[in-house]
């Protein structure tokens, strides 16, 4: 599991990921739940509530390996149905991409159940 994840950052750098993650996933999740109160078809329904679900994920900073990821995707479908300004669906993406690549920081579910452990053992 450790090689999902390329660090768990703390301090500064940690902060940074955070306000990524925060940023990702707050407008993610608004997005889906602003799309899916205009009665969408079933198949952008589907759509919309993925995205819902992995704002939620990067709001916590569960699988955020997996969520970036599915966000990079997911902002290329967008992009693609969203002719007016798809530029916005390309900078989620890019976030995506960068949080896919460098990890969810100390300040994540991840950190608490992959990171860094420390086992003591007893002397006899």
């Amino acid at each position: 599991m450790r090689r999902l994840f390329s660090n768990f950052a703390s301090g500064p750098p940690g902060l940074g990921l955070l306000l990524l993650r925060l940023a990702a996933g707050i407008g993610l999740a608004a997005h889906g739940v602003l799309a899916l109160r205009g009665a969408p078809s079933f198949g952008l329904a589907l759509l919309h509530v993925l995205t819902i679900g992995t704002g939620l994920l990067l709001l916590v900073g569960l699988w955020t390996p997996i969520a970036g990821t599915t966000l990079g995707i997911l902002a290329l479908l967008h992009a693609s149905l969203h002719l007016v300004n798809p530029w916005t669906c390309f900078f989620m993406g890019v976030l995506g991409a960068a949080l896919a690549l460098l990890g969810p920081g100390v300040w994540s579910i991840d950190a608490r159940l992959f990171g860094w452990k420390r086992i003591h053992i007893p002397d006899r």
